[in-house]
């Protein structure tokens, strides 16, 4: 697979300032049992990566001692993680907020047919990969069968009381070479299609750049489209969302523990502060990051372009 990182790591993008850290995005390993085209982490069924018991405890004990109020559950599917269950359970009787980045098919695999109910108990937000409201979309994006299974955990869902009483968020992915549409109007349309076609209700909606990297970012090199998507963030780039980006409050962790900025600076291996690779045991014994420079690269047009994109959707809604 082709691989975009040297192209990215050299950039003129202006220089980010961390400000007060209060989100932990933990990325639970690659392993998934869909591989999507516009992933950027190139998860899949086949691979082995998985966050184990020792480093899971470090995050708990980061939570415990740092104050930090939310925490960001991604990977692959992080529920095939054998520790995902214990994690969210330990961080809810902390008082923490858990976001579960949920692809919504995990739903139906083996030993998770209880995972919703599960969900719904703790008291878990979900975020679900919804990249289109017609099946053609989604099937070109995500593959067969996806669509049937994503609204079947929908309605199951809804009828845990997520969309209503509990927060269900689903997310918006382009498919080509485009950026996201403002993110209210494509919301209304979301909400008309869905509850006429099945009667399914959601919190909002959340649109999210395709990055370059990855599996998303060796399609552009092997269809020659790199160069014109990257004229396409960098044309669009707005000075207006530098101070939202998602990187000034959070941090990312890998599966193995090691501290990024965010997860894209995870794949391309940009760890936090730009200097040698530090652990989430570090973060233990020195919390304190603000004030600190994001570590930036071309990728991170992405999240500047238009609306601006992060893991919560358009930076300007």
């Amino acid at each position: 697979m082709q691989d975009t990182r040297p192209l990215l790591l050299h950039s003129d993008f202006p220089p980010v300032i961390r400000g007060k850290l209060d989100t932990l995005q933990v990325n639970l390993g690659y392993l998934c049992n869909l591989s999507c085209v516009h992933c950027h982490v190139n998860a899949g069924p086949t691979r082995t990566e998985l966050m184990d018991e020792q480093t899971i405890e470090q995050v708990l004990a980061l939570l415990s001692g740092a104050g930090i109020h939310t925490l960001d559950l991604t990977g692959g599917a992080p529920e095939l993680n054998p520790h995902f269950r214990y994690l969210v359970s330990a961080a809810r009787a902390m008082g923490v907020r858990v976001i579960d980045r949920c692809n919504l098919t995990v739903l139906f695999e083996p030993g998770q047919e209880d995972l919703a109910e599960f969900l719904a108990a703790e008291q878990v937000e979900i975020t679900a990969s919804l990249p289109c409201y017609l099946e053609e979309n989604v099937q070109e994006q995500r593959g067969k069968g996806v669509y049937q299974d994503s609204i079947r955990a929908l309605r199951h869902l809804n009828s845990l009381g997520y969309g209503k009483a509990l927060p269900l968020n689903l997310v918006y992915n382009p498919v080509g070479l485009a950026l996201p549409p403002p993110q209210a109007a494509l919301e209304a349309d979301y909400r008309r299609e869905l509850s006429q076609r099945f009667d399914i209700n959601f919190s909002q909606l959340f649109t999210i750049t395709n990055m370059p990297i990855s599996r998303f970012g060796a399609v552009l090199l092997a269809q020659g489209q790199y160069v014109e998507y990257m004229g396409l963030l960098r044309d669009n780039f707005s000075a207006d969302n530098l101070e939202t980006l998602m990187c000034r409050s959070l941090v990312s962790i890998d599966w193995q523990g090691y501290v990024y900025d965010c997860d894209f600076n995870q794949m391309l291996e940009l760890p936090v502060l730009a200097s040698d690779r530090r652990h989430i045991a570090d973060l233990l014994a020195e919390v304190d990051l603000e004030g600190a420079a994001v570590a930036t690269g071309e990728h991170c047009y992405g999240c500047t372009a238009g609306q601006g994109s992060s893991c919560g959707g358009a930076l300007d809604s």
